[in-house]
């Protein structure tokens, strides 16, 4: 850690970051609290071995952040899987999927429908293109050879209840905590999608200590408007 004006900094990759942010998250509801996202389901390949998997298993090795990573067999049944026990858990809490760049992520498509037409939170993060563009294509890589900055992961933006693309290291801070806000509402909750390129992942930034810590997100109980039922 480092700091000159009482706001300390920890130097991570942006993935290091992600998997700390993500055990650090607690949803409640009526004085009850319960870890949001309490593990990670994923299949590695490029786009996020280098990246999430590398920060994932140091977690593991290190318990720096507890967030255990469950092998899938496709990606399609793992998101359907996380849905599951996101309607399970009365939607208050959900497993984060992780894939390649490519069929990785377009097999998470149908899955991200699901969730967002039943509004079920869970959390998608599938690999994406490098953001500097420098090593493309890459194997299995998708992507649109007309425009630069459309991936095969733009499939996922209208099967999804928010979408982002983190270009920089300093983007995910407010991508994260509006993926958050989203999960947690009752109604705008759905398959989040936090698109992550591969270069990005693996870029060191020194992140406030304050967005690492544990963060609770109320959950709440809104009273249907009377008109509303008339």
């Amino acid at each position: 850690m480092s700091g000159t004006t009482g706001d300390q900094t920890v130097r991570l990759t942006t993935a290091q970051a992600l998997v700390r942010f993500l055990a650090s998250q607690y949803s409640e509801r009526d004085g009850v609290e319960q870890r949001l996202i309490p593990g990670m389901w994923g299949i590695f390949g490029h786009g996020n071995v280098a990246g999430v998997g590398q920060a994932l298993l140091q977690a593991a090795r290190t318990g720096e952040a507890d967030l255990p990573y469950h092998l899938a067999r496709n990606e399609q049944s793992m998101v359907h899987s996380a849905t599951a026990y996101a309607k399970t858990a009365n939607r208050l809490q959900t497993y984060a999927c992780t894939s390649s760049i490519g069929p990785g992520a377009t097999n998470m498509v149908t899955g991200a429908a699901l969730a967002t037409t039943n509004r079920l939170p869970v959390l998608l993060l599938p690999g994406d293109v490098f953001a500097t563009r420098a090593a493309d294509p890459v194997l299995q890589q998708l992507e649109d050879p007309r425009n630069g900055d459309v991936s095969v992961n733009d499939a996922l933006r209208p099967v999804s209840a928010y979408f982002d693309r983190v270009d920089r290291p300093e983007q995910l801070i407010p991508a994260a905590l509006a993926a958050m806000r989203v999960l947690t509402d009752p109604a705008e909750t759905g398959a989040v999608t936090l698109a992550l390129p591969q270069d990005v992942q693996a870029e060191a930034y020194d992140w406030p200590a304050a967005f690492l810590r544990r963060r609770v997100w109320h959950v709440p109980r809104p009273a249907p408007e009377p008109a509303a039922l008339a």
